[in-house]
């Protein structure tokens, strides 16, 4: 059976950091590595959920792209 290259796919991931939520949208092979991401450049940061990117609920609530603070 010949191995499939996998495509990554957009996860938001929710996150708490000094007692405010954000969340970002990260690609990721799957949820695990996409949480792990945020919490490489964020390790304060308290991962409060990881989900598929929705884009009707997204587009209402935009993240930032990981690697972009918000001000």
């Amino acid at each position: 059976m010949p191995e499939q290259e996998e495509t990554p796919v957009q996860f938001t991931v929710g996150f708490k950091l000094q007692e405010k939520m954000d969340h970002v949208t990260v690609d990721g092979e799957d949820a695990l590595i996409a949480a792990l991401k945020v919490k490489a450049q964020r390790p304060q940061a308290l991962i409060t959920y990881v989900r598929p990117q929705n884009r009707r609920g997204d587009t209402r609530h935009p993240a930032q792209g990981l690697g972009h603070e918000r001000h």
